[in-house]
């Protein structure tokens, strides 16, 4: 700061420059080694996200797509479909005149469809210009990124079934099962037993296009028959990258919600006193699983691994039934073509209606769900009220539970916090971003967290380690609190919560991956308890463990409910055509008013309706086979 003083016994005016401020000290932490690192700084930091990732809108680019990485040469993944040749007869000449063609602008064919006329390659955009000029090309189109369709959401891992079980608890029934009615099927008695005679699924195969899943799950194992890995190239279809890192949990979800097993379970949140400690029961318990993988680990995939996955459900595995939680924009003819084909050869295909129903136009589609072959599923809440973000149209057919939905995650991998003070266990909330960690050290006040010396006064605050309470509140981010009291030796973190409103979810995130410790909150109600600890010098212990459940949101998670009642139709009456036990679950459906233009028959919000496994299977079984 400058002064200008007059120096009046000189009789003279001049500019002087007062003596220098101390320079302001710092509060430099305590414990430099403890001092939080985002995960840009530090890669082998491992952290995870509490709550289920969401997912980008349909077409959105894929942050990794494994099984097509353009090369270096510009090279662009296309399928190119050729005109079907009057008259001639398919045969391997032609289909190998077509991949040397293809080869000579410097393709490299990934798949090929000899009955379609189509393949799927790459190319550079010089090359596909050429090749859309030959008039033996039908068309050339890109192999466009397909997405799931889902909103987002310490494990112990029980010995694994491989047999199917038939008795558990009525706990098991979650709302989805419970409102489509399939539980009145397998269990009319509400005894938690599976009826027997009753239709279950047995004996229909069920593919589900999708991220893969864990397939030693305890809930999926018994179902699942054999799998497709069309991003890895191998028969493990599980949701892991190459470095093993497990992603989002997508498939297993969805599995779950078709063929979880009755009185099979895996190790579920303590915290949530709603949630059965037997898990989940599916829709079908009894059908066969299979599974293909055409989705990364970030949730991205291409065209022509669904189409390549379709054709394997239908042509090897001859399943009954297909269910696909991924989408995308845009129409391909050529992905149409294949799912024509499915229905004519007798699967019946399930696909997400899309999950962009508060943006979405008109004519806005999701596909394949909008392909007349397959049956678009829209999303309802447990009060079987429209969501916002289910997308309806002149196409959707159905609608099931797909709010909220409780299914299958993989094991060990759906973080919840584990809290105990001496024997005592105290219902508590995970943080976001935080790692699978736990540590036991005495409890000690800091108070709002808000500087670098906020534990400083307790004796037990020292670099060795404590476990620090702070109050939520004072206009101080939890990223900062956790960071002041992780630099005074704080090895985890208790934050008090001040809003009863937030004590049913205490749904709080530190942001992003980072060196964090295990942080967890606790509802108003255990504040004063734990200040009291405090006081008292206790000693707490704190964990982040792993689930094998989680809850999430989306048409992907309304789709296996349909595709899990299809399931139970069909086993009720083996003999019907696809077309028919589509009839059948349409006339069924229970009939939702669109509140805008209420009025009898199907609407563009719920399709025919939601659907009830209770009246389908009573239809079929009155049905004449076709």
């Amino acid at each position: 700061m400058r002064r200008l003083v007059l120096l009046s016994l000189l009789g003279v005016s001049a500019c002087v420059q007062d003596p220098p401020e101390e320079p302001v000290q710092q509060e430099r932490p305590l414990c430099p080694d403890l001092v939080v690192r985002d995960a840009s700084a530090d890669p082998s930091a491992l952290a995870h996200r509490a709550t289920a990732r969401m997912d980008l809108p349909p077409g959105a680019p894929a942050a990794e797509l494994s099984s097509e990485t353009p090369a270096a040469s510009g090279a662009q993944p296309v399928i190119v479909r050729f005109r079907s040749q009057a008259g001639s007869v398919r045969s391997a000449a032609l289909a190998r005149a077509r991949e040397d063609k293809l080869e000579a602008l410097g393709g490299r064919v990934k798949y090929h469809w000899p009955a379609l006329d189509t393949l799927a390659l790459s190319l550079t955009p010089e090359a596909q210009a050429r090749l859309a000029a030959d008039p033996d090309v039908l068309s050339v189109s890109p192999d466009r990124v397909v997405r799931a369709l889902d909103l987002g959401t310490g494990a112990r891992v029980l010995p694994l079934a491989t047999t199917p079980s038939t008795q558990g608890s009525t706990s098991e029934y979650t709302y989805g099962v419970k409102m489509t009615q399939a539980s009145d099927v397998w269990d009319p008695d509400g005894e938690g037993v599976l009826k027997p005679g009753a239709p279950t699924g047995a004996g229909i195969r069920v593919c589900v296009i999708d991220s893969g899943m864990d397939v030693n799950h305890p809930e999926l194992r018994a179902a699942y028959v054999a799998g497709k890995d069309f991003i890895d190239g191998d028969d493990l279809p599980e949701d892991k990258d190459k470095d093993g890192n497990w992603g989002g949990g997508h498939g297993t979800h969805v599995a779950g919600t078709i063929v979880a097993q009755l009185g099979l379970h895996g190790a579920v949140n303590p915290n949530d006193a709603t949630l059965s400690p037997q898990g989940v029961v599916g829709v079908a318990p009894g059908a066969e699983l299979y599974v293909a993988r055409v989705l990364d680990t970030s949730g991205g995939g291409r065209t022509s691994d669904v189409m390549a996955a379709v054709t394997w459900c239908n042509e090897t595995v001859h399943a009954h039934i297909a269910s696909l939680s991924l989408g995308a924009p845009d129409k391909n003819a050529a992905e149409e073509a294949i799912f024509n084909k499915a229905l004519s050869d007798g699967m019946l295909s399930f696909a997400a209606s899309g999950n962009g129903g508060e943006t979405a136009t008109e004519s806005s589609r999701s596909y394949p769900a909008a392909y007349d072959s397959v049956i678009a599923v829209g999303a309802v809440d447990s009060k079987r009220e429209h969501p916002r973000f289910s997308q309806g149209g002149p196409h959707l057919a159905l609608v099931a539970p797909g709010v909220s939905v409780y299914s299958t995650y993989p094991r060990g991998h759906a973080p919840y916090a584990n809290l105990h003070a001496g024997d005592t266990f105290y219902n508590s909330s995970v943080f976001d971003f935080v790692p699978f960690e736990s540590y036991e050290g005495t409890l000690v006040d800091c108070g709002l967290g808000g500087s670098l010396r906020s534990c400083a006064e307790n004796a037990s605050a020292t670099c060795e380690g404590f476990v620090a309470y702070v109050d939520r509140g004072g206009d101080i981010r939890f990223t900062d609190k956790v960071k002041n009291v992780r630099s005074q030796g704080a090895r985890a973190v208790i934050v008090g919560n001040h809003n009863p409103e937030d004590d049913a979810t205490l749904s709080f995130t530190l942001g992003s991956p980072a060196t964090w410790p295990p942080v967890t909150a606790i509802p108003t109600t255990l504040v004063p308890t734990f200040k009291s600890l405090a006081s008292a010098g206790a000693k707490v212990r704190v964990g982040i463990q792993g689930a094998d459940y989680s809850t999430s949101t989306g048409t992907s998670m309304a789709t296996p409910h349909a595709a899990g009642v299809a399931a139970l139709v069909w086993s009720a009456n083996p003999a019907l055509t696809a077309a028919q036990v589509r009839e059948v679950l349409e006339k069924t459906a229970l009939h939702l008013d669109d509140p805008a233009a209420p009025a009898p028959g199907r609407n563009n919000l719920f399709g025919h309706g939601l659907v009830q496994a209770k009246k389908a299977v009573d239809a079929a079984r009155s049905l004449p086979s076709r």
